[in-house]
């Protein structure tokens, strides 16, 4: 091997520059003289392996990179906001350069150690710290090299980038790969920023439409609410008229009802006339009843003197009226029938009448012999009551008719007490 290809040989001498040429071409001196040489030699050997070791095992720093490193890790690293506040301050002043003049400065200053590529230094530490520990757990260069290509595939390149770069088993071959791998990258989010703006502005136009569709919606809706609103306040004005108009009447209605007290009370005795003349018309109603009832009566009487034929026991004859009669036009099957009023002699025949149809038959006479305060209680009791009204008294009438009236019990009125009468009073009743 050539002199000048031994490593050896040049880290001897790097390591002791005054003895390098005699280890190339030696030259014969005295024994013990080597023996003092050497030992010097391979300490300062050691220490130059020593370094280069301790340089293998930390990160490189951004002025340690490859000049080719530097313009994408600016450029991808750092927002052009970002960028331009460091160098501000960095030079103490505001930079009126443009964005491009910026970013090429910077890549410049990132060639060798100073204020700016410290400051750049120190932001990427600080912005990327937590990708900088995930990098931190690769122990050969095949692992950050897999990191990386994650990095790339999931579209977080800026940190995974500086990490990479820094790491300390990054080598040469694997710092021109990621520089290829990002340039690709950079091309393909061109591609996507270009189609992004094109959408962009196609969204920006639909935007504009769909706000003039919106204002001309919103302005139809105001003309609606307007509307609206006056409707509701003309049907406001028109509720309070009205409630005022129905204050003004229930005043009225009180004022009339206050008159009309006043009048009932100067005219004496108002009340007691008008049940009088209630009363009055009732007496007619019931003369005229009585009237009818004796004419039927003179009737039968002059038709019985005509003809005289053998009378009949009495049982028989009722018996035969009974059969005489025509079926009974009411239900009266499960009833409780009152009879009230009527000739005592007819109330086997009524009883019997009644009976034939399954009905069961009660009798009270008006208050002649029966106690009237039972009447209330049989009328109560009863289903169908029937009024003798030509027979009973006037009391056992009313009280009658008004306790039929006031619970709409179903009563039959018969004029004349003869079973035919009955029979015919249950016919008209129930053809109604």
């Amino acid at each position: 091997m050539c002199e000048k290809h031994d490593p050896l040989a040049a880290i001897i001498a790097a390591a002791m520059p005054q003895v390098a040429g005699p280890v190339a071409s030696p030259s014969p001196r005295p024994a013990e003289q080597p023996k003092q040489v050497i030992k010097p030699v391979i300490n300062n050997v050691m220490s130059v392996l020593g370094g280069q070791e301790a340089q293998a095992s930390r990160r490189r720093r951004l002025w340690e990179l490859g000049h080719a490193c530097h313009c994408p890790l600016v450029g991808v690293g750092f927002p052009l906001g970002v960028l331009r506040k460091l160098v501000d301050k960095v030079t103490n002043g505001k930079v009126v350069a443009d964005d491009y003049e910026v970013h090429v400065g910077a890549v410049t200053e990132c060639a060798s150690r100073n204020r700016l590529s410290e400051a750049l230094q120190k932001e990427l530490e600080r912005r990327y710290a937590p990708v900088l520990l995930r990098f931190r757990n690769a122990k050969s260069t095949e692992q950050v090299a897999e990191m990386w290509r994650t990095a790339v595939n999931n579209g977080d390149v800026a940190g995974a980038f500086w990490a990479g770069l820094t790491h300390p088993r990054c080598t040469s071959e694997l710092e021109e790969q990621m520089c290829r791998d990002l340039h690709m990258v950079q091309h393909q989010a061109g591609a996507c920023v270009r189609a992004d703006i094109t959408k962009f502005n196609a969204t920006l136009e639909e935007n504009k439409r769909l706000t003039h569709d919106l204002n001309k919606s919103q302005q139809r809706a105001a003309a609606l609410m307007a509307e609206k609103t006056a409707d509701a306040e003309k049907h406001a004005a028109q509720l309070m008229q009205l409630r005022a108009q129905v204050v003004g009447k229930d005043s009225m209605i009180d004022s009339v009802r206050v008159e009309l007290e006043q009048l009932k009370l100067s005219i004496p005795g108002l009340e007691s006339r008008a049940k009088l003349a209630d009363r009055l018309g009732q007496m007619e109603e019931r003369e005229r009843a009585m009237r009818n009832q004796i004419a039927e009566l003179k009737l039968e009487l002059a038709r019985a003197a005509e003809a005289p034929v053998a009378a009949p026991p009495p049982q028989e004859a009722a018996r035969q009226v009974v059969e005489h009669v025509m079926k009974m036009p009411l239900r009266l099957s499960d009833r409780a029938v009152l009879c009230v009023g009527g000739r005592n002699g007819n109330v086997a025949s009524y009883r019997e009448l009644i009976e034939r149809e399954g009905a069961q038959f009660a009798h009270h006479d008006g208050g002649l012999e029966d106690n009237a305060n039972r009447l209330e209680a049989s009328l109560a009791a009863a289903d169908l009551v029937i009024c003798q009204t030509g027979c009973i008294s006037h009391s056992a009438y009313w009280r009658v008719k008004d306790y039929c009236k006031r619970t709409g019990k179903r009563c039959v009125f018969i004029d004349n007490p003869s079973i035919s009468s009955l029979a015919r009073g249950l016919e008209q009743a129930g053809a109604e």
